[in-house]
């Protein structure tokens, strides 16, 4: 686009069109780790997420009260608190800490979407299931995940979108994502007003894709 043109999307000091329209690519360079932090993380946390909530649906309370007290205190600590934990407190390297983090903290909120939706499915399910002579693993497999899991496909839709905005807190490690790479460009230019309304288009526009993109699974689930 012609720089002449750009600048009539200007705003004086305010935003700056030619800058914010000429640092999208720059920008986007880091949208590959963003979106792997998003998909390695919110992966580990729906695993680690279905394991707690079994264990809070235990009757063992070895496995019960570990399980919530671990759920309550990761609702509780903002995301920031522990991936500097996380990175300074154990010294770990800057992507694992990130992943790390980013997973635990998910998979306490996505815990309680699969408690939500578990107890949500019609109690005959589970005793038509055992009635039938199939173990516990089967029945949850087999008979009530596929179930719950539509049922909370929305809730964990929220949860994903949380955690592809939190994605940009992995800059304050150094991770090179989009929004380090925003920052970057911001104080080369000492225009950070312009680079970060770009930032909130962007992942905007990703966010909205996702949601796109859930309404379609909803759909094809039902």
């Amino acid at each position: 686009m012609h720089l002449s043109i750009l600048n009539y999307f200007s705003i004086p000091n305010f935003f700056n069109a030619p800058l914010a329209f000429h640092s999208i690519p720059k920008i986007l360079a880091g949208f590959p780790m963003s979106l792997y932090l998003t998909a390695i993380s919110f992966i580990g946390a729906l695993i680690l997420g279905l394991f707690l909530t079994l264990a809070q649906m235990s009757h063992f309370k070895l496995l019960h009260w570990p399980a919530r007290a671990f759920i309550s205190f990761m609702r509780g600590v903002p995301m920031l608190v522990l991936l500097f934990i996380i990175y300074f407190g154990f010294g770990a390297n800057a992507l694992p800490a990130a992943v790390i983090a980013f997973t635990i903290n998910c998979s306490a909120f996505v815990s309680e979407v699969f408690r939500s939706s578990f107890s949500a499915v019609d109690r005959g399910q589970w005793e038509a299931a055992y009635s039938l002579g199939l173990p516990y693993r089967t029945v949850i497999a087999k008979v009530i995940f596929p179930q719950a899991f539509r049922i909370a496909i929305p809730a964990l839709g929220n949860i994903l979108l949380d955690l592809f905005k939190s994605t940009s807190l992995a800059a304050m490690i150094t991770v090179s994502e989009m929004f380090m790479d925003a920052k970057i460009i911001a104080g080369a230019y000492q225009d950070y007003m312009s680079i970060y309304i770009v930032m909130a288009i962007i992942y905007w526009f990703f966010c909205w894709l996702m949601t796109v993109g859930q309404t379609q699974l909803e759909h094809a689930l039902t």
